[in-house]
Protein backbone atom coordinates (compact mmCIF):
# COMPACT_ATOMS: atom_id res chain seq x y z
CA UNK A 1 0.00 0.00 0.00
CA UNK A 2 1.40 3.62 -1.10
CA UNK A 3 1.28 6.72 1.55
CA UNK A 4 -0.56 9.43 0.78
CA UNK A 5 2.37 11.88 0.82
CA UNK A 6 4.05 9.56 -1.39
CA UNK A 7 0.75 9.58 -3.61
CA UNK A 8 0.49 13.50 -4.18
CA UNK A 9 4.51 13.39 -4.78
CA UNK A 10 4.11 11.47 -7.56
CA UNK A 11 1.18 12.51 -9.24
CA UNK A 12 2.96 16.44 -9.06
CA UNK A 13 6.08 14.46 -10.55
CA UNK A 14 4.65 12.73 -13.54
CA UNK A 15 2.13 16.28 -13.84
CA UNK A 16 5.56 17.89 -14.20
CA UNK A 17 7.19 15.53 -15.79
CA UNK A 18 5.04 15.12 -18.83
CA UNK A 19 3.79 18.45 -18.91
CA UNK A 20 7.81 19.57 -19.75
CA UNK A 21 8.02 16.48 -22.14
CA UNK A 22 5.29 17.44 -24.03
CA UNK A 23 6.25 20.91 -23.74
CA UNK A 24 9.37 20.39 -25.47
CA UNK A 25 8.10 17.56 -28.11
CA UNK A 26 5.02 20.05 -28.94
CA UNK A 27 7.63 22.87 -29.47
CA UNK A 28 10.15 20.71 -31.25
CA UNK A 29 7.60 18.98 -33.61
CA UNK A 30 5.30 21.51 -33.74
CA UNK A 31 2.49 19.60 -33.25
CA UNK A 32 0.13 20.67 -30.64
CA UNK A 33 -1.19 17.19 -29.00
CA UNK A 34 1.45 15.02 -29.78
CA UNK A 35 2.15 13.85 -26.37
CA UNK A 36 -1.34 13.28 -25.73
CA UNK A 37 -1.48 10.96 -28.54
CA UNK A 38 1.94 9.22 -27.19
CA UNK A 39 1.07 9.66 -23.64
CA UNK A 40 -1.26 6.42 -23.16
CA UNK A 41 1.70 4.35 -25.64
CA UNK A 42 3.72 5.53 -22.82
CA UNK A 43 2.09 4.44 -19.74
CA UNK A 44 1.29 0.65 -21.90
CA UNK A 45 5.00 0.22 -21.60
CA UNK A 46 5.65 1.66 -17.65
CA UNK A 47 2.63 -1.31 -16.82
CA UNK A 48 3.80 -3.56 -18.80
CA UNK A 49 6.94 -6.16 -18.02
CA UNK A 50 7.40 -7.27 -20.96
CA UNK A 51 10.28 -6.56 -23.70
CA UNK A 52 8.94 -4.83 -26.30
CA UNK A 53 9.81 -7.81 -28.91
CA UNK A 54 7.53 -10.09 -27.31
CA UNK A 55 4.40 -7.93 -28.83
CA UNK A 56 5.57 -8.69 -32.05
CA UNK A 57 6.80 -12.43 -31.41
CA UNK A 58 4.48 -13.53 -29.25
CA UNK A 59 1.17 -10.85 -29.67
CA UNK A 60 -1.47 -13.04 -28.39
CA UNK A 61 0.73 -13.68 -24.34
CA UNK A 62 1.93 -10.53 -24.71
CA UNK A 63 -1.08 -8.39 -24.74
CA UNK A 64 -2.66 -10.93 -22.59
CA UNK A 65 -0.26 -10.04 -19.88
CA UNK A 66 -0.49 -6.35 -20.40
CA UNK A 67 -4.04 -6.11 -20.32
CA UNK A 68 -4.26 -8.33 -17.02
CA UNK A 69 -1.80 -5.97 -15.27
CA UNK A 70 -3.57 -2.97 -16.49
CA UNK A 71 -6.67 -4.55 -15.09
CA UNK A 72 -4.58 -5.45 -11.58
CA UNK A 73 -3.79 -1.40 -11.69
CA UNK A 74 -4.51 0.12 -7.70
CA UNK A 75 -6.54 3.08 -7.41
CA UNK A 76 -3.18 5.23 -6.84
CA UNK A 77 -1.47 3.82 -9.64
CA UNK A 78 -4.55 4.67 -12.09
CA UNK A 79 -4.27 8.23 -10.18
CA UNK A 80 -0.94 9.05 -10.69
CA UNK A 81 -1.06 7.71 -14.24
CA UNK A 82 -4.29 10.00 -15.00
CA UNK A 83 -1.80 13.30 -13.24
CA UNK A 84 0.79 12.28 -16.07
CA UNK A 85 -2.23 12.68 -18.87
CA UNK A 86 -3.59 15.65 -17.56
CA UNK A 87 0.32 17.57 -17.44
CA UNK A 88 0.45 15.60 -21.15
CA UNK A 89 -2.97 17.60 -22.08
CA UNK A 90 -2.36 20.82 -20.35
CA UNK A 91 1.33 21.25 -22.50
CA UNK A 92 -0.54 20.88 -25.56
CA UNK A 93 -3.28 23.56 -24.30
CA UNK A 94 0.30 25.74 -23.22
CA UNK A 95 1.61 25.83 -26.51
CA UNK A 96 -1.49 26.34 -28.07
CA UNK A 97 -2.44 29.14 -25.97
CA UNK A 98 1.16 30.58 -26.65
CA UNK A 99 1.35 30.21 -30.74
CA UNK A 100 -2.28 32.61 -30.03
CA UNK A 101 -0.76 35.05 -28.68
CA UNK A 102 2.52 35.33 -30.98
CA UNK A 103 4.47 33.17 -29.45
CA UNK A 104 6.54 31.46 -32.34
CA UNK A 105 8.64 28.75 -30.67
CA UNK A 106 11.54 27.35 -33.36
Amino acid sequence: MISLPVVIISIVLFFVLFFGIGFLLNMLLRMSWIMAVVYPIVCLFIISNKKMISYVQAPGESFQSLFQRVMSLAIADVVILAGGLAGAIMSGIAIKALRKRGYQMF
